[in-house]
């Protein structure tokens, strides 16, 4: 115990947050992904790197202050610039430079919410359920589901799809495959748990023109 506080005292170990907490959150994907420009014309490079020093610095706070594991999940505070508190609605917060501030209301809690995570784990155009749910279960549970079936046909897109109802609604029907239900069943109510954030982490209460429904039920009959 000694040695480990010792090697955590030390600068070296923020390769814990640069190398581990990277891997372990996919965080350098963000690195090659791009967002609709037409749809999220708020996201640049200068979004994107207060994305990642946000849940690097959650990372840290939570190794260097020893506290415990499960804020990982509900830690009501993070790291926000000028930037990132004006996609989260966070009022007050001038510059470029990221300071600690305590989360208020109920919309955000732990790395779930950091903006990072729900934009790696989202489609250029929309959110993805399907993404969000399988990288929980890989990520965070440990229990990645299996590859899905050859030939299974893509959900449809664009804007005739869109006006046929909202991405939850087309989802069932596309869920209507037996092939695709059991896996579904798993990733999907995660994932639909996190629909009030659209695709680059901004809170929002309409999928379009239709209303986010956020609810839904897990495997085990548990229903939120």
């Amino acid at each position: 115990a000694q040695q480990v506080r010792r090697m955590l005292a030390d600068p070296r170990s923020i390769s814990l947050v640069d190398n581990f907490a990277s891997q372990w959150l996919n965080l350098r994907i963000l690195d090659e992904l791009t967002p609709d420009p037409k749809q999220f014309p708020e996201f640049n490079d200068a979004l994107r790197k207060a994305m990642q020093q946000e849940t690097g610095l959650f990372f840290a706070e939570i190794l260097n202050k020893n506290l415990p594991v499960t804020q990982f999940l509900d830690g009501r505070f993070t790291f926000v610039n000028a930037p990132l508190a004006k996609l989260y609605g966070i009022p007050g917060v001038e510059g470029n430079q990221m300071r600690r501030i305590e989360l208020s209301g109920n919309h955000r809690a732990g790395v779930l919410t950091h903006a990072s995570i729900l934009t790696l784990t989202s489609n250029p155009t929309r959110t993805s359920p399907v993404k969000r749910g399988k990288w929980i279960l890989e990520n965070i549970l440990g229990t990645p589901p299996p590859d899905p079936p050859p030939g299974v046909e893509e959900l449809a897109e664009g804007e005739q799809a869109e006006a046929a109802g909202s991405l939850r609604q087309r989802m069932v029907a596309h869920r209507a495959n037996p092939l695709c239900a059991s896996c579904h069943q798993l990733m999907d109510p995660i994932g639909f748990g996190f629909e009030n954030f659209d695709a680059i982490g901004a809170w929002r209460e309409k999928d379009g023109a239709f209303p986010v429904d956020a609810g839904g039920t897990l495997p085990d009959g548990q229903a939120f």
